[in-house]
């Protein structure tokens, strides 16, 4: 993750932090890490 890019949080792979990043909006980008956090995703 970013910080500094109002309105959207970039990702990057860990492993290739050089190499391209997925773009999500903040909205949801949020419900994602809410899901994760209340275990609403299948692993």
């Amino acid at each position: 993750m970013a910080d500094g890019h109002p309105g959207v949080m970039p990702v990057r792979d860990s492993k290739n932090p050089a190499g391209p990043a997925i773009v999500f909006p903040l909205g949801d980008w949020s419900r994602f890490v809410s899901a994760v956090k209340d275990g609403q995703l299948p692993l």
